[in-house]
């Protein structure tokens, strides 16, 4: 099959085509096509589907132009996934396509299926759940993948800067130097997607921006995805500071697990209390994950049911047998009885 485009815009074809007709040499290569460029008039020849995809793509590619000066490689790359989910050949709600090739991240359970679902639908989602059940994982795969489509511009890594019960001093370095070790999770997932140097690249050219949650104060979000991670350790101040961040053509996801608050003892979760808050509202979309979720090691799965089970197990037969000999006290278990050792779901509510 023969299909001819012509160029919308003639005196463009420069940038259209890439350096040396990189991109045009991109698009050949994926689709397996000949593609021939003349003047205002592009030829493409081959299989029927593939010069339908190859056409489309540079339709996409053209209405990209006029709201850009250029194009890189990584918009010729999600012009083509995109057009190829289009037309059936990605689904994405079983796998989404990310910028490493030979990735395509899954969700792996009827929840984490919902999950992406909702990512995929809805602006505002809060998802809350114990550790290993996916939830920053599958919120980073989601935002890759809308940046790699053209369908987001920016992503946007945000974490509440709070030690897990440890008190680290001052770090030394820089602001990204400090921050780093708090958005450690987020990388790691990022580098399962891309490249080291597309992930450099990107952080460079603030395609991907890591903040702490203090310095979103006073900024508005505009066509991005907005990621919260470790939301369980914001205050209710500090989550309707960052929720009144969200701009026009924006995504925002926060996640948490409500059973590992780190916060100090008397002070409210902000995570908790936002589920509270705009449960039902519409628009918002709220859901857990629980341990039948859990994809790390399956001992995972049994550590979070213990945990979430109530006091431990071990004191509370320890109190029982000591009751029970004659002339022997309960042991001194201090100010805090054994329920307070952990906290779990079940203190804050069901969120």
């Amino acid at each position: 099959m023969e299909l001819s485009v012509t160029l919308q815009e003639p005196q463009r074809r420069t940038e259209l085509f890439g350096p040396g007709d990189r991109h045009l040499r991109h698009i050949r290569d994926a689709l397996g096509v000949r593609i021939e460029a003349r003047n205002a008039t592009v030829r493409i020849l081959g299989e029927a589907p593939r010069v339908a995809q190859a056409a489309a793509v540079l339709e996409r590619l053209q209405e990209l132009l006029r709201r850009r000066d250029y194009l890189d490689d990584e918009a010729v790359e999600a012009a083509l996934t995109e057009v190829e989910r289009r037309e059936g050949h990605a689904a994405p709600g079983d796998a989404l396509t990310v910028f490493a090739r030979d990735a395509q991240i899954a969700p792996r359970t009827d929840g984490q299926r919902g999950y992406v679902e909702a990512l995929l639908k809805h602006d505002l989602i809060f998802c809350v759940g114990p550790a290993g059940t996916g939830k920053t994982y599958l919120a980073v795969a989601v935002a890759v993948y809308l940046l790699k489509t053209g369908n987001a511009k920016r992503i946007v890594l945000v974490r509440p800067a709070v030690e897990a019960g440890e008190k680290l001093g001052f770090l030394p370095g820089d602001l990204q130097q400090k921050v780093n070790p708090y958005l450690r999770p987020l990388f790691d997932a990022m580098h399962d997607m891309m490249t080291f140097d597309q992930l450099k690249r990107f952080i460079v050219n603030d395609v991907i921006e890591v903040i702490p949650l203090a310095y979103m104060r006073g900024r508005t979000i505009n066509s991005a995805v907005v990621i919260l991670d470790e939301a369980q350790n914001t205050t209710p101040g500090q989550m309707l500071m960052f929720l009144t961040r969200l701009g026009h053509h924006s995504k925002m996801i926060v996640t948490g697990d409500d059973s590992q608050v780190d916060l100090e003892p008397n002070q409210p979760s902000g995570l908790i209390d936002a589920v509270h808050r705009l449960r039902g509202c519409p628009g918002i979309h709220v859901l857990r994950l629980t341990e039948l979720d859990i994809v790390r090691h399956r001992l995972v799965q049994e550590v979070v049911a213990r945990y979430a089970s109530g006091a431990p197990r071990g004191q509370q037969e320890l109190r029982s047998s000591e009751k029970d000999r004659p002339g022997t006290a309960p042991p001194d278990l201090g100010a805090a009885g054994p329920q307070d050792a952990v906290k779990t779901p079940a203190q804050h509510g069901d969120a």
